[in-house]
């Protein structure tokens, strides 16, 4: 068994025993920094963290093994990756990139396996006279035809 795949072992049995932690991204170099970004239904504090590296450090070696571990929560203004970090962040404030369209800002009303819903206010001229109108607009969006999607903090 290779050292990353030891590693991700022990993450996996350390995410078990937190089903309310999801992995967003885990990295080991070709010096065996150990890189893990982790994000939660409740976001994640810094006792979350330390629980998990020491779930995944002290199952490890270092007479075996010499290594940097590094766990950290996925940022406020980071990109969301996975679709349950769209489940969590309903009701805020989305910046979506799109590679041929215009970027999007709106509040996330809905997120499925399939994609994702915003909606968002716009001013648009009257149908008939002088002078514009205020109208809601909402667009579906799936997962694959964004480029990046962010959260916007006010």
């Amino acid at each position: 068994m290779t050292f990353k795949e030891q590693v991700n072992e022990l993450l996996e049995a350390a995410l078990d025993s937190r089903p309310d932690l999801f992995l967003i991204d885990f990295k080991v170099s070709v010096d065996n920094h150990i890189s893990i970004l982790l994000d939660g239904d409740q976001g994640v504090n810094l006792q979350s963290c330390v629980e998990i590296s020491r779930q995944v450090e002290h199952n490890l070696d270092r007479e075996i093994h010499d290594f940097s571990l590094e766990v950290a929560s996925a940022g406020v203004g980071s990109p969301l990756q996975k679709t349950r970090q769209y489940s969590k962040n309903l009701g805020r404030k989305l910046r979506v990139e799109r590679d041929a369209a215009p970027t999007l800002e709106g509040i996330l009303t809905d997120a499925n396996e399939d994609g994702f819903t915003l909606e968002w206010k716009q001013r648009e001229p009257k149908p008939v006279g002088k002078g514009k109108v205020t109208v809601t607009k909402k667009e579906t969006l799936s997962y694959q035809e964004i480029t990046s999607a962010k959260v916007l903090v006010k």
